[in-house]
């Protein structure tokens, strides 16, 4: 018999489980990455002599790749910690998921506009703005499920639901407020990225507590 807990449906919710809706997720961050790594190409036809240069022209397209796929890898592992703590889905859940699904498969379009106008306002300005944008609909997931407990899983922890919240404000307050700091220096926009690592650290998530199966509980 299967442990899974069976959906239970309460006014505004939809008939698809938080399972599927996840499975659906993977798929769409697998192909993200895989956009992203289409973009590193290098010209055909190339003598010999000319293939270091079209190497070293492909640095910055490398470091967006690689940035990119640190941010979708970060968005992937958020999600399925989010999904341990969603028992029922409903319509303003849905709704944020997809808009989060998306972001993150326009990612690729920032990505290649970094990688080839980095040095711009503009494009350090749109890349700040799409991170921004997917980590606060990530938030307000777990602000929906803070709201409505109710839609959560049995035994889900308040406190750990408000420190994701937290934390997701801070992160989205960093990428925000690059934004305008990228149309006085971009480069300095990016290393201003850098500091949702403090963030992270200062309101690092406990260990979330997993529930018990419907079978163990009555066991």
């Amino acid at each position: 018999m299967s442990n899974s807990r069976p959906l239970t449906l309460r006014r505004g919710a939809i008939s698809v489980s938080p399972e599927r809706l996840s499975m659906l997720g993977d798929a769409v961050f697998a192909i993200a990455i895989t956009l992203l790594a289409l973009d590193i190409t290098v010209p055909e036809g190339l003598r010999d002599s000319e293939v270091p240069h079209a190497l070293r022209e492909l640095l910055p397209a490398i470091g967006a790749y690689l940035l990119s796929f640190a941010v979708i890898g970060v968005l992937w592992l958020t999600q399925h910690a989010l999904f341990r703590m969603i028992a029922t889905v409903d319509r303003w859940l849905l709704y944020l998921y997809f808009a989060l699904l998306a972001v993150a498969a326009a990612l690729p379009f920032p990505t290649k506009l970094i990688s080839e106008y980095g040095e711009t306002a503009a494009a350090t300005a749109c890349y700040s703005g799409s991170i921004a944008l997917s980590l606060g609909f990530l938030g307000a997931m777990y602000l929906r499920l803070l709201a409505a407990p109710a839609l959560a899983v049995t035994g889900t922890d308040p406190a750990e639901l408000r420190a994701s919240v937290r934390r997701s404000a801070l992160h989205v307050l960093v990428f925000v407020t690059a934004i305008p700091l990228a149309f006085w220096s971009p480069g300095l926009a990016k290393y201003w990225w850098l500091m949702v690592i403090p963030a992270r650290a200062l309101h690092r998530a406990p260990a979330p507590a997993v529930p018990a199966a419907a079978g163990e509980e009555r066991s």
